[in-house]
């Protein structure tokens, strides 16, 4: 099939791409799998409290074990006790479970949603980036012009060194590769900007893996 092009002149054509990676079934159910995947890795879960074998000190007992009138215990260093270890609280991020994506998830998610976004209109090819863009001024305004203020740029590497210092300080704006973004980015960002190379890059490794 056939998408548009367009160069930063808007000057319009069009460039080949693969259905298999632009007009796939759109797999909601696995869309929102991969996401709440992605999502429960990436959780900030450092937060963690010692538990009662965690705590240094003494291990002796409080007082004897019968004949005053209090109940038994061990050490002070029982959850009960101010300084004990704590019951049950957060036991940092080695007690959470990674939840892995297999290729074949990966890959149809990826595909459903570029699928989707393409239907919605809310993918941009450019031409390759053949002129370094220093000023973040100048990328905003180019942004601007194609309603792209929202958008993740998925680049080849050449046009990606050209500009990227340039997206840096734009809001809302993330400039990346073909080998570094996930389907979380793409859902995030309202509009997918490629150039022509990083949609044959894209395609070349969706379809291999």
């Amino acid at each position: 099939m056939k998408i548009e092009k367009i160069n930063l002149e808007g000057k319009k054509s069009s460039v080949e791409v693969k259905d298999s990676i632009f007009s796939s079934k759109i797999n909601e159910k696995l869309i929102s799998s991969v996401i709440y995947k992605t999502n429960a890795n990436y959780k900030g879960r450092s937060s963690k409290t010692k538990q009662k074998n965690e705590i240094i000190g003494s291990t002796s007992k409080i007082y004897a074990q019968k004949g005053t009138g209090n109940a038994r215990h061990a050490s002070r260093k029982a959850p009960i006790f101010v300084g004990g270890g704590i019951a049950h609280g957060p036991k940092g991020r080695n007690s959470y479970k990674t939840r892995k994506l297999n290729k074949n998830e990966k890959r149809q998610s990826i595909s459903s949603i570029l699928s989707k976004k393409l239907k919605l209109k809310e993918i941009i090819v450019f031409d390759d980036f053949s002129k370094e863009i220093k000023k973040t001024k100048e990328m905003d305004k180019i942004l601007k012009k194609f309603d792209a203020k929202n958008s993740i740029l998925i680049l080849d590497k050449n046009s990606k060194d050209k500009i990227f210092r340039a997206t840096k300080n734009i809001p809302n704006v993330k400039c990346t590769d073909t080998s570094h973004f996930s389907a979380y980015d793409i859902l995030k960002f309202k509009k997918i900007i490629f150039t022509e190379t990083s949609v044959k890059e894209l395609e070349k490794r969706y379809t291999n893996e």
